[in-house]
């Protein structure tokens, strides 16, 4: 029996991509986690420095193990325990020649929305690194604009924020945004990226399956 699911995402994506493409992003459209990571692998440069921000979907599809074993300078913020070492990491990510990003959603029409705490992410996503991969599964999309918006507000931060669970944040009690002003708010820039200049400088890999937050 068909996939209906896959079906759908397949067409709805068809319509994503065009979309990503008119905004001067480049964008590719994958099947499934293993196409994905065949896909990123082909954008990254042999020996090319790779900086990420904590993305949750290229590590489920297995990219940043892959970026750690093979020819390239990984700037891997996830191994050092001292919280100076993985700061220093994370701003030598800044300037990596590869950035590899999740998203927390994107609308049909091709922008991409991203809440973040620190600003390392949304950051290297605005400017830096000369190509940025955002790896994003079909859940992360949305109709519109204002939908994602608020899934990247209700859904995907206080579900991202269930990892750490230190109390800090209302979503982290309740599941549920509270639009607060907490000291330990994932919430504190957010960003919408609807277009890419230069042209070609991000570039989407939308995997029809449900990844990340």
């Amino acid at each position: 029996m068909a996939d209906f699911k896959q079906m759908y995402y397949e067409k709805r994506a068809q319509v994503l991509v065009k979309n990503l493409k008119s905004r001067r992003f480049e964008a590719y459209y994958c099947a499934d986690k293993a196409a994905a990571l065949e896909k990123a692998l082909e954008l990254i440069p042999k020996g090319a420095s790779v900086g990420w921000g904590g993305s949750v979907t290229a590590q489920q599809i297995g990219l940043l193990d892959a970026v750690r074993s093979s020819d390239y300078n990984a700037i891997d913020r996830d191994k050092y325990e001292d919280p100076a070492d993985k700061a220093k990491a994370m701003k030598q990510s800044l300037t990596a020649d590869v950035f590899l990003t999740g998203a927390n959603a994107i609308s049909l029409d091709g922008q991409m929305v991203n809440v973040d705490g620190n600003a390392n992410r949304v950051a290297a996503i605005c400017y830096g690194p000369d190509s940025v991969i955002v790896i994003a599964g079909m859940n992360k999309v949305e109709d519109t604009l204002e939908a994602a918006i608020t899934r990247a507000r209700t859904v995907a931060a206080p579900m991202n924020k269930q990892r750490f669970l230190n109390g800090t944040t209302p979503c982290e009690v309740t599941g549920a945004c509270a639009d607060c002003r907490s000291e330990g708010c994932i919430c504190n820039q957010i960003v919408i990226t609807r277009g890419s200049r230069p042209a070609g400088r991000i570039k989407f890999i939308i995997v029809g399956e449900e990844l990340g937050f």
